[in-house]
């Protein structure tokens, strides 16, 4: 529904502005309806004279990632090789206010930080292009209206309800918030504002740090890294191990290097498909040792 009056209103929007617009879409494979859905997108974009553009996704999820989290970051992908194809330095993305509250929930039940609970960004600029949700204040009331006023027709995704899935549990749970907290769709999304701002002072204050240890892309010096304060500490952590690991940095790593750090001369810890290792009062990323099983009950720290 939001994607459907999305891309009718910018469409009309477009034809005043000589502007060209294409509507791009991710062909999952994950619901028996996809190719259905497929043929109705292409229809519609037709009918409203946008430029249409499909990418099938022809992998999976890896072993232990959500279908959610490899669905999203598959479909970002994808988006963005069809938008340079296409043309377009800009996409619009349908999400709305009760969408930004939901990912704020979802986040903090997952005990994200600052940056997890900013949940999206209005406007981001990402490898040339310019990703922008222009409906992030506006409530799915509004949208509801609009499809309503226009008569528009559109799919409903069962997957977006299914409880297997923590949005789809959440979105059961909406009611009964509403009905406790009339105005919890706005106050949420506002708390998310207030985490986009306190994590952007965090970036700042931890990319100041960074540059002053000396360790942009270098092996971190640990003596220095010690005198910050700990909140400096666990942000400038954070970062540098962002750009030392090819793969996400998980906070239980986080959590257990501040706690073994310090009065260490010597350690090593096992950080995904690489190690990183304590040596002459530096943290350096390198090449993984082969773990040891032990058939006893201890086992290798």
């Amino acid at each position: 529904m939001d994607s459907t009056a999305l891309l009718h209103v910018t469409t009309r929007a477009a034809r005043g502005l000589g502007l060209d617009v294409a509507a791009l879409h991710v062909h999952h494979g994950l619901m028996p309806q996809a190719d259905a859905w497929l043929g109705h997108v292409r229809r519609q974009a037709v009918r409203f004279g946008a430029q249409f553009a499909c990418e099938r996704l022809t992998g999976a999820p890896a072993r232990g990632d959500s279908v959610e989290a490899w669905a999203r970051r598959e479909r970002y992908r994808a988006l963005a090789r069809l938008a340079r194809a296409a043309g377009c330095d800009l996409v619009l993305l349908a999400q709305h206010r009760r969408d930004q509250a939901e990912t704020f929930l979802v986040q903090a039940l997952r005990g994200g930080g600052a940056a997890g609970l900013a949940a999206m960004p209005r406007l981001v600029r990402r490898d040339g292009i310019t990703w922008a949700r222009p409906w992030l204040d506006l409530p799915r009331s509004a949208i509801e209206a609009y499809v309503r006023r226009h008569r528009l027709r559109h799919v409903d995704d069962a997957s977006n309800t299914d409880p297997r899935f923590a949005r789809g549990r959440l979105r059961a749970l909406w009611p009964a918030l509403h009905a406790a907290f009339a105005d919890a769709e706005t106050t949420l999304a506002r708390a998310a504002e207030r985490a986009a701002a306190d994590a952007a002072l965090i970036a700042e204050v931890a990319a100041a740090d960074l540059h002053a240890l000396g360790a942009e892309g270098s092996p971190m010096p640990v003596k220095p890294w010690l005198a910050l304060t700990e909140a400096r500490r666990a942000a400038v952590l954070r970062l540098w191990l962002g750009t030392v690991l090819p793969q996400p940095v998980p906070e239980t790593l986080v959590r257990r290097l501040m706690h073994e750090l310090p009065g260490r001369a010597h350690a090593r810890w096992p950080a995904g498909a690489d190690d990183l290792e304590l040596r002459r009062g530096q943290l350096v990323r390198v090449p993984a040792t082969p773990r040891r099983v032990s058939g006893s009950s201890g086992s290798d720290a």
